[in-house]
């Protein structure tokens, strides 16, 4: 399937905050992996996080990519509203 959304993202966008979720730290509650919002920068936690906060992040702004959180290039995307890995050219 292919992602209609690359249009609505930053690529190069920094994240928001460093090396936590924003969601978690506010709970008190833990994460596993953290990933990005492609469109804001908003940093929340995977859907292997009891939380889920990235996922809620796009329920809540229907921003609709996420990247794993790195100081690397990423080489995958997910899209939300596709259901969809997307691979960065």
């Amino acid at each position: 399937m292919a992602c209609n959304h690359l249009s609505e993202i930053d690529p190069d966008l920094a994240p928001r905050v460093d090396g936590v979720c924003e969601e978690c730290v506010k709970e008190g509650t833990t994460w596993v992996s953290l990933r990005v919002c492609k469109t804001c920068g908003h940093v929340g936690c995977c859907d292997s996080s009891p939380r889920k906060h990235a996922r809620a992040h796009y329920a809540d702004t229907g921003h609709p990519i996420i990247g794993p959180v790195s100081n690397l290039p990423s080489d995958w995307l997910w899209c939300y509203p596709d259901d969809t890995y997307v691979e960065r050219d």
